[in-house]
């Protein structure tokens, strides 16, 4: 900037995506026309705003920038906060088998419940076919950016992560192939052949939002003596070499099919570095009504922070029955809100 610039008088609002696109900068004592100037050009610092740009040469006018198409606010003046929020919910959308599941109605339910909610980004686990995601898509129209990555038959690793906020990029990393695993059944090794990370890139805030749900464990015993001791460490190793990539303003949000009191769950948040929006105190989220008589329901599903990224709450989605359909899923939902570390 080449000196104070002036007052924020308005902000700009894109209604698709529910997002403040510009602020309206008037000059100082009301002289000349206000400039209109992106989100992007707009720093925070302390206590008050800073522009990198020039005012006169690199903005146009308010009155003539054609925001007729958005909704503009009013504000008396601009107060800067610590940090940018976000809500992020996470929930595997199917689970129910099959046979009676209603699952056109579950899903619409899902769909209607995360549309009338205030989450920006919501994951989904899976969501294995594209019938699947059209049902979604259909009743979450209020998320304009769905990110997948195309496979022959639906999403890769039945993940998809939909947001109301700006999409910068979308990528998914496979686990790669499974190791040696005596005992386990082909069934789960194919499986864990096709599972993996979609990581999403939102442009406002900068966050790495990263979808997972790892190789599925039917034994509900996450000890090194385990079947699927190999194939989860193997997975959750690629996985930690994805998070570390995304840098310190990341989330990973998922069903991880690993018990939060596992060995191997604390030998990842130790590679990692990230904290449980939680706190460690989650409930279970696989539901005791769909285990074998006997076994002790776990906590498997997490929403996790990285360094620059701070749970201010966490809570719980779609936990109680919706009649007539019963329960939507066999897993309970997380929802943390989120607060970011302002970049300098």
């Amino acid at each position: 900037m080449d000196g104070p610039a002036g007052t924020a008088s308005r902000v700009i609002i894109d209604p698709a995506i529910e997002t403040v696109t510009h602020l309206v900068i008037e000059p100082k004592h009301w002289l000349g026309v206000g400039r209109l100037v992106p989100l992007d050009l707009v720093d925070t610092t302390e206590g008050g705003l800073s522009l990198r740009c020039t005012v006169v040469e690199d903005l146009p006018p308010a009155d003539r920038a054609g925001h007729h198409q958005f909704r503009v606010v009013v504000v008396a003046r601009v107060k800067c906060v610590p940090g940018e929020l976000l809500t992020i919910t996470s929930l595997n959308t199917r689970g129910i088998p099959l046979t009676g599941s209603q699952l056109a109605e579950r899903y619409a339910a899902i769909g209607d419940g995360f549309d009338a909610g205030d989450a920006d980004v919501v994951c989904c686990q899976e969501v294995f076919t594209y019938w699947h995601l059209r049902l979604l898509v259909r009743r979450m129209r209020s998320f304009r950016q769905v990110s997948y990555w195309r496979a022959p038959f639906g999403p890769a690793g039945g993940l998809v992560t939909f947001s109301r906020r700006p999409v910068s990029g979308t990528a998914y990393r496979r686990f790669g192939r499974p190791p040696r695993a005596p005992g386990v059944p082909r069934r789960s090794r194919f499986q864990a052949w096709l599972k993996g990370a979609l990581v999403t890139r939102l442009a406002r805030p900068e966050l790495c939002v990263i979808n997972t749900h790892p190789v599925a464990n039917y034994d509900g015993d996450w000890s090194e003596a385990n079947r699927f001791y190999p194939l989860h460490r193997a997975q959750f190793a690629v996985l930690a070499r994805v998070v570390n990539e995304a840098g310190p303003r990341a989330v990973v949000c998922g069903d991880f099919n690993l018990a939060r009191e596992s060995n191997l769950f604390g030998e990842f948040t130790a590679a990692t570095g990230l904290a449980d929006a939680f706190a460690g105190a989650c409930p279970p989220t696989f539901r005791a009504e769909y285990l074998p008589p006997g076994a002790a329901p776990h906590c498997i599903d997490f929403i996790l922070t990285a360094a620059e990224v701070k749970a201010d709450s966490a809570g719980l989605v779609f936990a109680e029955k919706k009649e007539p359909l019963g329960y939507v899923s066999d897993h309970i939902g997380l929802r943390a809100q989120l607060s970011l570390t302002p970049r300098q």
